[in-house]
């Protein structure tokens, strides 16, 4: 059974415990599914309603990609897990002589960047994730402008824990270059799109209370 078709009870027991997986990175993923899942629950509170006819298309739209979001995200879950294997076992190599040392940097090289991809990856389609909710938020039922701000604060909370496990694989990375290039993006993607997020959840804020 793979972690993301385990039950809510069973994910968290395995994340509380010693396991090395899921770590920060599985669990960014599956916070990132279940707040564009609450994205997609305004459009699904705003399709057929009379009300909101006018906007009827873009909420299908929306919704249609939010589908495609959380079964990406549920990928992701089981994807990090697979590339942090390795990468435990290339921190474990042993460095007695000068072909061990060179061969476990060869293979951290190879593996650091293999565990990097897939939280970038998680802090993409966060991005995309805050983008669909800003529209649920600003066209979706008022009845479920609460859920729009929940899934951007979730999917925030989900970018920024994401980007720690891109840090702290760059931070181990020899390739400098490579690794400023990851940090780059990263940071690009947080001064972004948490500032979205915080826009969109106090504005949800501001019509509720």
């Amino acid at each position: 059974m793979g972690f993301s078709t385990s039950t809510c009870t069973e994910f968290v027991e395995v994340l509380a415990s010693k396991a090395p997986v899921p770590g920060g990175g599985g669990a960014s993923a599956l916070v990132g599914a279940v707040g564009t899942a609450l994205g997609n629950m305004v459009g699904s509170l705003t399709v057929g309603k009379k009300k909101y006819a006018d906007v009827e298309d873009e909420m299908w739209e929306l919704k249609a990609k939010c589908d495609q979001l959380q079964k990406d995200f549920l990928r992701l879950i089981e994807r990090d897990a697979e590339v942090f294997e390795p990468l435990s076992k290339a921190y474990g190599m042993p460095r007695e002589t000068e072909e061990e040392k060179a061969e476990k940097a060869r293979v951290m090289e190879i593996v650091l960047k293999d565990a990097c991809s897939v939280p970038m990856e998680i802090m993409e389609k966060c991005c995309e994730a805050i983008e669909l909710i800003v529209e649920f938020g600003a066209k979706g039922s008022k009845l479920a402008i609460s859920d729009a701000g929940v899934g951007a604060a979730f999917c925030k909370a989900a970018l920024k824990g994401a980007s720690l496990n891109v840090y702290i694989n760059t931070k181990s990375m020899a390739d400098r270059e490579y690794a400023e290039e990851l940090n780059k993006k990263a940071d690009a993607m947080l001064e972004k799109y948490t500032k979205i997020a915080d826009e969109t959840f106090e504005s949800v804020l501001g019509r509720l209370k």
